[in-house]
């Protein structure tokens, strides 16, 4: 949001390019979902994180408001072809008696990484400024998505292999 303040979004949109972002997330929701059931749940999450990364390079270059809506849609996909993927695999890699807890343990992990990985972020556009700290964001999406394609033959059940 502080972004799109930057490149020129009124104060009076931001509700707006919020409501629109979950809209993306929601029409892409079905789709992510089932390119996850059709090509397996790596492959999408590892798609979804490119897209990812595409948005805060994108996030990163935007110098209008007009940029910064394109980049809202752009990731609302990103939304829609990983969280239904990410909640797949782990119902995917728990025995069914233990989904419940494996679902808390993934919500969980998400929720204590989300306070460090937002202060890294907000001391990187600081010390750096916002493109240099969506830069780095897009560098660890890369990564992260890289290190899924790499390994997902040895971490993932043999059902997840997407040459089925």
């Amino acid at each position: 949001m502080l972004r799109a303040r930057d490149c020129g979004i009124p104060v009076w949109q931001l509700p707006l390019l919020w409501a629109f972002l979950q809209g993306v997330k929601a029409a892409a929701g079905v789709p992510g979902g089932a390119l996850a059931d059709r090509i397996g749940r790596a492959q999408t999450i590892g798609m979804g994180w490119l897209v990812y990364c595409l948005a805060y390079v994108g996030f990163g270059f935007a110098a209008t408001a007009a940029h910064i809506w394109a980049v809202f849609l752009v990731y609302g996909i990103f939304y829609g072809l990983t969280e239904g993927a990410e909640r797949a695999l782990v119902a995917d890699l728990v025995p069914e008696q233990s989904r419940g807890k494996a679902f808390g343990f993934f919500h969980a992990a998400i929720g204590v990484a989300a306070l460090p990985s937002s202060a890294l972020f907000g001391l990187w556009w600081k010390l750096l400024g916002p493109r240099a700290a969506f830069f780095i964001g897009a560098g660890l999406a890369l990564t992260a998505a890289a290190g899924l394609f790499a390994l997902r033959g040895r971490i993932l059940p043999r059902e997840e292999d997407p040459v089925r």
